[in-house]
């Protein structure tokens, strides 16, 4: 199944000039506004951490007392496989199971229960090299309020593959209200975070997303972080040291609100529930602009 994808050339949204200038686009079908729910898409480079960010960070979300939904979009479909134990099945798969007619479908055919009630969805992937993954994401959302299960959600999560920010697996950014990126002190997760501001800064232009801040992970420094941040009108919004139990918690399938106690656990709980409580207070839109590639090797690149 191939999504027809539209120059943006042809595309408008609200009476303002298209994204993406000469790019192909996949514009928001605007029966599929998600609603109510806080919504918020993790980018980042390729193995920086987003998916163990967004199931814990979801947790989070749950130990606060929201309703909270989290929704991978990585042909890899192991978002949530912490928090549900398994490789669950893809939206895609289970379309396909049923030729694509969606009224055939179970809530529980899609949706699966995760750690302390977080419900889990994988959106998967189109095959490779022939497909769209913005029709991917636009099919899951369909199903979603298809399904109501979007009017009772507090929190949706969107996990999102690698440092793509193609038109399609940018399609996110259209239902988010703000972007969140993860990245690690060094120079390629941060040349990855310029890419991402500035699909951030394409899609703002005609969607309500905007840019959250910056998640460090795996960082017991944040010096190339913060320089960058200097530079852009990024701000770090919580640091998540390199420690050897959040590398084991993958290997446990388990969130890190399931491991052995320590304090310096503790201490990396305690800050991703005091990040879930900012994001759910609301923080105010940070007004970025990317940097071109020879800046960023002259600021990060050379001593």
């Amino acid at each position: 199944m191939i999504m027809d994808t539209v120059p943006v050339s042809s595309i408008t949204h609200r009476g303002h000039r298209p994204d993406g200038e000469g790019s192909v686009q996949v514009p928001l079908d605007p029966n599929l506004k998600i609603g109510n729910a806080k919504v918020f898409a993790v980018y980042g480079k390729g193995g920086i951490g987003k998916s163990t960010t967004s199931s814990n960070l979801s947790v989070a979300f749950s130990k606060l007392g929201k309703r909270v939904l989290q929704i991978g979009c990585d042909p890899k479909h192991d978002s949530t496989f912490t928090l549900t134990k398994c490789l669950v099945p893809t939206v895609i798969d289970v379309l396909e199971s049923v030729n694509f007619h969606s009224e055939e479908l179970r809530v529980e055919d899609f949706v699966y229960p995760g750690y302390n009630g977080v419900m889990c969805v994988e959106a998967g992937g189109p095959p490779a090299g022939t497909g769209c993954g913005g029709y991917v994401v636009g099919q899951t959302v369909k199903l979603l309020k298809e399904h109501h299960l979007l009017e009772d959600t507090d929190v949706v999560i969107f996990d999102v593959l690698g440092d793509v920010v193609c038109g399609g697996f940018a399609a996110p950014l259209q239902h988010a209200d703000r972007a969140l990126i993860v990245t690690a002190n060094d120079f390629d997760s941060i040349f990855a975070m310029n890419r991402i501001v500035a699909a951030i800064q394409a899609k703002s232009k005609n969607y309500a997303v905007r840019l959250g801040g910056v998640i460090a992970n795996r960082s017991a420094d944040t010096d190339q972080i913060e320089k960058f941040n200097g530079r852009t009108g990024l701000k770090t919004m919580a640091r998540f040291p390199d420690l050897d139990v959040i590398r084991r918690s993958r290997l446990k399938k388990s969130t890190l609100f399931e491991m052995e106690s320590s304090d310096a656990l503790t201490a990396v709980q305690d800050e991703y529930l005091r990040l879930a409580q900012s994001l759910w207070d609301g923080t105010d839109p940070l007004i970025a602009e990317s940097l071109k590639d020879r800046e960023i090797f002259d600021l990060l690149g050379f001593d």
